[in-house]
């Protein structure tokens, strides 16, 4: 029997005209997210050795437990579809702040850096692809592979914006009041105009109670009939790999960068390639995915991003070669944003879109707590990042496995 792969009907031709506000807002939402601390959380690590004592292990531990914020998903992924984004894009934003406010007041007990990190985990869900991503695939079906490169590279581009400027504020003065300016960055920059782009969106894309339009008028499965097929599983174990991979070495890229031979401010720089290499990835599967087969597109990607990995331990030095291995390491970043709302809208369909990537999101990211806590661990233990470069190489690899099996694998009842 043929595989199950759902499409939405209405292929307008003026989805663009309809659609961009979406995407605009999709962008600002990832760009000043949850996302950009994680991406520049490497510029803190300094400040927070000199300052507080700690080592790179025990900060890398306290974040990585503290994407338990991740838990938060399932339940956010729920309010979307049935209460709508808007509500869920106010309440993480704010509680966005909130995170960014505490860990800019933390002291020498590392659990109060652990509790920062949750709030900023758990506004996650509600500013990413959960929330936007129903949006987009709902607007979009010619150009919805474009559509969500655009609406995730937000991140990507805030990530070089914001980099070294943030690098700046915290070399005149310092940590503690850069992360005062990203809250206020949050409330007063990012939230307005998300508001303003999504306010003709619909409350909710599917209805809680019976006597009101069925969820079941959108295409696709439910979240327990997605939890029940294989190709989720497999979906959810090629983010958690990629996750594991690029947020390990993301958060360490600094330190990466200084250890490799160069000095502080060209090693920030390499955080700016890393962004570059995002846009570049987003757009380049955005492309891909929408003319040809999008698993062995995503199996490449992965491959050229493991190689990579290994370049960035024993390849060559100097800021040129560093910057260039770190854009290809970046490449499976940027397309892994991409991919995976597009592919779970395009194996799972739309009638329970949220709720399904909410599913996946806490074992997804269980990759990037992983990540975080093990780039930091196997630093402390053989005093380099060889160690766990490779083990990001190798993770890489078997996600690029992952997504070539989801062309073998049957659906649910298929």
């Amino acid at each position: 029997m043929r595989r199950t792969i759902f499409h939405s009907s209405d292929a307008h031709p003026g989805e663009w005209r309809r659609g961009w506000p979406i995407v605009a807002a999709a962008m600002l939402g990832s760009g000043l997210g949850p996302g950009l601390y994680q991406n520049l959380s490497s510029l803190f690590v300094p400040g927070l050795e000199h300052d507080l004592g700690w080592t790179r292990g025990e900060i890398a531990t306290a974040a990585g437990v503290g994407m338990i914020g991740a838990l938060a998903a399932p339940a956010v992924g729920r309010a979307a579809d049935r209460l709508g984004v808007r509500p869920v894009v106010i309440a993480s934003m704010l509680v966005l702040a909130l995170g960014y406010l505490w860990l800019a007041s933390v002291d020498r007990a590392l659990w109060h850096y652990t509790v920062g990190v949750l709030l900023v985990v758990a506004a996650l869900p509600g500013t990413s692809s959960l929330s936007f991503g129903k949006l987009i695939a709902a607007r979009f079906v010619a150009h919805r592979g474009m559509a969500l490169a655009l609406g995730t590279s937000g991140l990507a581009t805030m990530t070089i914006v914001v980099a070294p400027l943030l690098g700046l504020v915290i070399d005149r003065y310092g940590w503690r009041t850069a992360l005062l300016a990203l809250a206020i960055t949050t409330v007063a920059v990012a939230l307005p105009p998300i508001l303003i782009a999504i306010r003709d969106a619909p409350l909710a894309t599917s209805a809680p109670r019976a006597d009101a339009a069925p969820a079941a008028e959108l295409p696709g499965l439910t979240a327990p009939q997605a939890r029940r097929d294989a190709r989720f599983w497999l979906l959810i174990l090629s983010a958690l790999l990629i996750n594991f991979a690029t947020t390990g070495l993301v958060t360490q890229m600094v330190p990466i960068g200084i250890e490799r031979g160069l000095p502080a401010g060209e090693a920030a720089l390499l955080l700016t390639g890393f962004g570059v290499s995002a846009i570049a990835g987003r757009l380049l599967v955005g492309v891909l995915i929408d003319r040809l087969r999008p698993f062995p597109v995503a199996a490449a990607i992965a491959i050229v991003s493991a190689l990579a990995f290994l370049l960035l331990a024993w390849g060559p030095g100097g800021l040129g070669a560093l910057l260039t291995i770190v854009f290809l390491c970046g490449l499976m970043n940027g397309a892994e944003n991409d991919l995976l709302p597009f592919l779970a809208a395009r194996l799972f369909g739309l009638r329970a879109f949220a709720e399904i990537y909410g599913s996946a999101m806490p074992i997804a990211l269980s990759g990037s707590a992983i990540g975080i806590v093990g780039f930091g661990r196997l630093h402390d233990w053989t005093g380099s990042y060889a160690a766990a470069l490779v083990t990001g190489s190798v993770a890489l690899a078997l996600a690029a496995t992952c997504f070539l099996l989801l062309t073998k694998v049957r659906a649910a009842g298929g």
